[in-house]
């Protein structure tokens, strides 16, 4: 009897699957993509109406011959593929390259691998949704086009070899725009005056912050002005203003999306975020868990969706009860406020099993593997629970003419916060810094206080902090750029071409990033442009949604966009390029060295290449710090795969760490840096003092 036969994408999917079906299914993988866009041509017909020329992807011949031959021992064909537009796009392609027209085949999709949703999803098969399939041949189109017309002006006006994307040069600018407000950004002088009062009857103290004068806001921006008001305030009597004690609720965060999940693991477990996605997928596809088999631990990991089925709401609301107590329930199956249209064809992202605590299978994760899938489910838990509730205590208080105040937020319910701690930043609160969370339960509106000290201190205001890969994708989602499925690529490309590097999770534009970015800027603002692409974004999901025939999207964005390369190809036509000339003389033929643009940035090579290929470094200097070996200067040096050290300039010392003109006050070593402190470089001594 034949059997019937289901292509998923990866064994490891295959292997999940397997325990659910019968003995008349045959699981196969196609390992991925099965068929694209050639490498050494564009691809698309555009004088046939954008009509996509698709090949077999090298390396996959004989794989699928091997499919063709289950296929045709195979009484019906399964497409398995991922539940998204990628997914439907591989199920689309493997109907074409296994010539699945006349045999009869269903498309299935699944939230999640368990067994109630596998045989869900044969029982309720369909045919492929042309729908999904077409935004996603749209997309791949359209970074195909941009990519293979921008980049060979690239190669003209800086170097061979460089390349250009669509949503990846948004990404570039918007941490390039960053880099040039942090350059720009002059700091500004800010006080505080916090004065300890005190409770005549009780002696009780407790600190209150200058707010302004009455219920008017001012900030102190100089020293004179701080101490006007400390002379003010000098021996005059302290009157309660007001008083108020209120109750404040803190709700829980809904479960991750594919974003919030990315931002979570590089804050949380300081995962990068395609780490983040590549732990995920396995924990989707399923993990081998001791004395239960392979199970596939959480829902599909693609989603911006914050919707929970109503069956994992009431199991997850049963074993709250249970472990927690029903007071910790929220049995209201909530879904958060879309603050912009979302794919809502998945659920959030949740453990498959909620009974199954991390604790209980940690054993049978590798660390990393059990650091997410903890986080997925605390989170998930989290967010079936009860806010959490706080006792607000605030005061006001007027010495002279000017208002100072306090406030106390005692945890009076801990609701969510027993299973998942969050802090403000989790919120995206930022809280003003004019009041002082102080111990003022003794204190009420009757109670004499007088002045018992004031001290102040001066504070300068920061910069915009640089982008993290956490920021950047919460940036890139608020603004409509990119979907679920091409944050963690978009990352992974900008740091793959040189274009940005990272450092302590900070993301920093490389010089070549910047020189990228210019360019793209001055000849295709368009395409850089954050609310365009974002258009284009839209134009995919209506595509989706079967509102927009999916070649009209290339049509409506080809015309316009093949002018600005025609003009730019022009304009750059006209500027001759020439390499700036260096004082430093080549040691092998005399010649000046000329500055180059390499993958790293700029170097210093011979003009007289091919016959002297003569290159160098071009290294910054770290001021007034020498080798403590040989006593030359200490250089910024990079190693060939780009990552920054310390070094001298006779090649004597390295580190890893910023050398200072610190010495050690123990052995007499240098100290380098380390975060926030300072420590001897020599490990023996182990000194380490704070760099404040």
């Amino acid at each position: 009897m034949a059997k019937n036969l289901v292509i998923v994408e990866s064994p490891a999917k295959a292997k999940t699957i397997k325990k659910f079906l019968g003995t008349n299914y045959k699981i196969e993988a196609s390992m991925g993509h099965v068929r694209d866009l050639p490498k050494s041509q564009m691809g698309i017909d555009i004088e046939n109406d954008f009509d996509p020329k698709y090949i077999t992807i090298r390396g996959k011949g004989d794989l699928l011959a091997t499919l063709r031959k289950e296929v045709k021992k195979a009484s019906k064909v399964y497409l398995a593929t991922d539940p998204d537009r990628e997914g439907e796009a591989i199920s689309w392609h493997l109907m074409r390259a296994l010539n699945l027209e006349d045999k009869t085949t269903y498309r299935i999709t699944f939230n999640e691998i368990t067994k109630n949703a596998i045989q869900n999803s044969i029982k309720n098969a369909r045919e492929i949704d042309m729908d999904l399939v077409d935004a996603q041949q749209a997309r791949r189109m359209l970074d195909r086009i941009v990519g293979y017309k921008i980049s060979p002006l690239l190669w003209k006006k800086v170097k061979k070899g460089l390349s250009a994307g669509r949503v990846q040069s948004v990404a570039l600018k918007l941490i390039c725009d960053r880099e040039k407000e942090i350059d720009a950004f002059i700091p500004e002088e800010y006080w505080h005056i916090d004065a300890k009062l005190m409770d005549k009857a009780s002696k009780d103290e407790f600190i209150v912050r200058f707010y302004g004068i009455g219920d008017k806001k001012k900030v102190l921006t100089n020293a004179e002005e701080v101490q006007e008001v400390e002379e003010a305030i000098k021996d005059k009597p302290c009157t309660i203003y007001d008083m108020k004690e209120k109750e404040r609720i803190r709700k829980p965060l809904p479960p991750f999306i594919t974003s919030t999940m990315q931002q979570e693991g590089a804050k949380k477990l300081n995962f990068t975020t395609s780490k983040t996605m590549r732990i995920a997928q396995q924990l989707y596809e399923g993990i081998e868990i001791k004395g239960k088999g392979t199970l596939g631990l959480i829902t599909y990991l693609r989603t911006d969706s914050t919707r929970i089925a109503d069956e994992a709401h009431s199991s997850a609301i049963s074993y709250i009860d249970e472990k927690y107590g029903k007071s910790y329930a929220n049995p209201e199956n909530i879904v958060s406020d879309k603050k912009k249209k979302v794919q809502d064809a998945h659920e959030a992202i949740r453990p498959t099993y909620v009974e199954l605590e991390p604790e209980q299978i940690k054993d049978s994760l590798s660390k990393e593997q059990y650091k997410l899938y903890k986080l997925i489910w605390s989170r998930y838990v989290a967010s079936r629970m009860m806010p959490a509730k706080y006792d607000v205590k605030s005061i006001k208080v007027d010495i002279d003419i000017y208002r100072f105040t306090a406030s106390l937020s005692i945890l009076s319910f801990e609701g969510f916060l027993k299973v998942y701690k969050i802090d403000d930043s989790d919120e995206g609160n930022n809280e003003g810094d004019a009041e002082v969370d102080q111990q003022i339960t003794n204190i009420n509106m009757e109670s004499s206080l007088k002045l018992a000290d004031v001290e102040d201190k001066q504070h300068f205001t920061q910069p915009p902090a640089r982008f993290t890969e956490a920021s950047l994708v919460k940036t890139l989602e608020e603004n409509g750029v990119g979907r679920p499925s091409t944050y963690a690529p978009t990352i992974s490309t900008i740091l793959a071409r040189y274009y940005v590097s990272k450092e302590t999770k900070q993301l920093f534009p490389t010089e070549l990033g910047e020189i990228v970015s210019e360019i793209l800027q001055e000849y295709f603002s368009e395409i850089v442009d954050v609310g365009f692409t974002a258009s284009l974004e839209d134009q995919l999901d209506h595509v989706e949604e079967g509102d927009m025939e999916w070649k009209n999207v290339l049509r409506n964005f080809y015309p316009h966009f093949s002018e600005t390369v025609d003009k730019a190809e022009i304009e750059i036509g006209k500027i001759e390029i020439k390499d700036e000339v260096s004082d430093v003389i080549c040691d092998k033929c005399g010649r000046n060295m000329v500055i180059k643009i390499g993958k790293f940035g700029k170097f210093l090579a011979c003009p007289g290449f091919p016959e002297c290929r003569n290159a160098k470094p071009i290294y910054e200097k770290i001021d007034d710090v020498v080798c403590p070996t040989c006593g030359t200067d200490i250089l910024v040096k990079k190693t060939k795969k780009g990552r920054r050290y310390y070094g001298c300039e006779s090649g004597d010392f390295m580190t890893w760490n910023k050398p200072t003109s610190e010495k050690c006050t123990i052995c007499g070593s240098i100290m380098i840096e380390k975060g926030k402190n300072l420590m001897c470089i020599n490990q023996e001594c182990k000194n380490v003092v704070s760099k404040d």
